[in-house]
């Protein structure tokens, strides 16, 4: 059966994992073990059925029995954007690129913490919700949107401003452990230099945000601004001028909805010591 587009790195990257393992004489258990994480993951990862991420990959590399010497991060690098854009919806899968490249990155979000700064518990809690997906394809969502956020760990992360309906800090996502250990997360990435988070207060009513629900904006030091926004069933990338700065001046007028930065992240703390 001819191989599609998508399944062939997979099937690639899979098979070059399998010969240096059973060259090495180990189990997909034993592997599974050093690298943490279970031997049923490598099999699928090595049947070509469930996308690697790039610490799984640096994770082998460093089993010296291996011998890799390499070539599995080298041929993660090779395969990475068919790789990553498998595990994004065809509509989103060209934002992350873009995003990383952004000077600036702006977003709004009504329902749920934006995806740059979810937890693992969190962001699986979201992504679960989809009907149908199965526990791989959950795992491998999870692994995409946590991969995105590298670009806030960079020597020169862009600058992220994100903006938040309050009814986000108080919705229960996963529960309230898993809801506290996001608004501790929140918090934290809130007082480093480079991210703001600010809040609409739930006191401030109806505004804009109700209409439109989630965008992004990311404006770049050598190119035009454009946007992201999210629709019912999918999302779109906007790369017209005039419609991203309509878009830019909803975020500005939401900026003067929400809360001063010190305030927003006293709210933050405060509800994130209310989820017990």
């Amino acid at each position: 059966m001819k191989q599609s587009a998508a399944e062939s790195p997979l099937r690639v990257f899979g098979a070059m994992l399998a010969y240096y393992r059973t060259r090495a004489g180990m189990t997909p258990e034993q592997l599974g073990a050093r690298v943490f994480v279970s031997g049923s993951q490598i099999r699928k990862v090595e049947a070509g059925t469930r996308t690697p991420t790039e610490d799984l990959a640096k994770a082998c590399e460093g089993v010296g029995e291996l011998g890799c010497n390499g070539a599995l991060t080298e041929l993660y690098e090779i395969l990475g954007e068919k790789l990553k854009r498998r595990a994004y919806p065809g509509w989103f899968a060209a934002w992350p690129d873009k995003e990383a490249q952004a000077r600036r990155l702006r977003s709004f979000e009504l329902v749920v913490v934006p995806g740059l700064l979810q937890t693992d518990g969190y962001a699986r809690a979201v992504l679960s919700t989809r009907v149908g997906a199965t526990e791989d394809e959950i795992d491998e969502a999870v692994a995409a949107r946590l991969a995105r956020q590298k670009i806030l760990d960079r020597e020169r992360p862009p600058e992220l401003w994100a903006i938040l309906d309050e009814g986000v800090l108080r919705r229960p996502v996963g529960g309230p452990e898993v809801m506290r250990g996001q608004l501790v997360h929140l918090a934290g990435m809130a007082r480093t230099p480079h991210i703001v988070v600010q809040v609409v207060p739930l006191a401030a009513g109806a505004h804009q945000g109700l209409d439109g629900g989630a965008l992004a904006i990311a404006d770049f030091d050598d190119a035009v601004t454009i946007a992201y926004q999210d629709t019912a069933l999918s999302g779109q990338i906007i790369e017209d001028a005039s419609e991203a700065n309509a878009l830019a001046h909803t975020w500005d007028t939401l900026r003067l909805e929400a809360l001063p930065r010190v305030a927003s992240l006293s709210l933050i703390e405060e509800t994130a010591r209310q989820w017990t």
